[in-house]
């Protein structure tokens, strides 16, 4: 949930911000700071939260701490590669895959009631699966439309963004 907060009140902050200033809604570039900012405050979640993180993938993965904190890593250069035009888009797909990737980690973490902030087996169970999975699907949606397409939500373009 923490993170769809820090998503959407990131992305309407950015809209209004660059509005004042710019003189126009960028929903590209407030997509993408939305999208940075989101990967930025999980990725917070691998360094303070890896023991319970490391809990989350199945047993047959080794280097379960070393993969909490590479997937941290990886999450912290994702949100700076989003703003190098050269690599906005390969940055776009690698995290459409990244995504899709640790789905079933949540699926793994939920099934056996991990809490990971608490490091222990009383979490939420496959109930959070219901929240998690739309989730994950708005992750891919956003960045597909924000990192790999956002001609179509750039300022001066026909967009269904436009009416704005």
């Amino acid at each position: 949930m923490k993170p769809l907060i820090v998503l959407i009140s990131v992305f309407i902050g950015t809209l209004f911000v660059r509005k004042i200033f710019r003189g126009h809604y960028d929903f590209a570039y407030a997509g993408r700071t939305a999208l940075s900012a989101m990967l930025l405050f999980t990725a917070i979640g691998h360094f303070a939260y890896t023991e319970g993180m490391a809990m989350m993938l199945p047993e047959f993965i080794p280097f379960k701490t070393e993969v909490v904190y590479m997937t941290g890593v990886i999450e912290i250069v994702a949100a700076i590669g989003l703003f190098i035009p050269n690599f906005r888009i390969i940055t776009g797909w690698l995290l459409i895959l990244f995504f899709i990737l640790i789905l079933p980690a949540n699926i793994y973490a939920a099934l056996k009631h991990i809490d990971y902030q608490q490091a222990n087996f009383n979490g939420n169970g496959p109930v959070y699966l219901w929240f998690r999975v739309p989730l994950q699907i708005l992750f891919i949606v956003w960045t597909y439309i924000f990192a790999i397409k956002a001609d179509i939500v750039t300022p001066g373009r026909h967009s269904f963004f436009i009416f704005i």
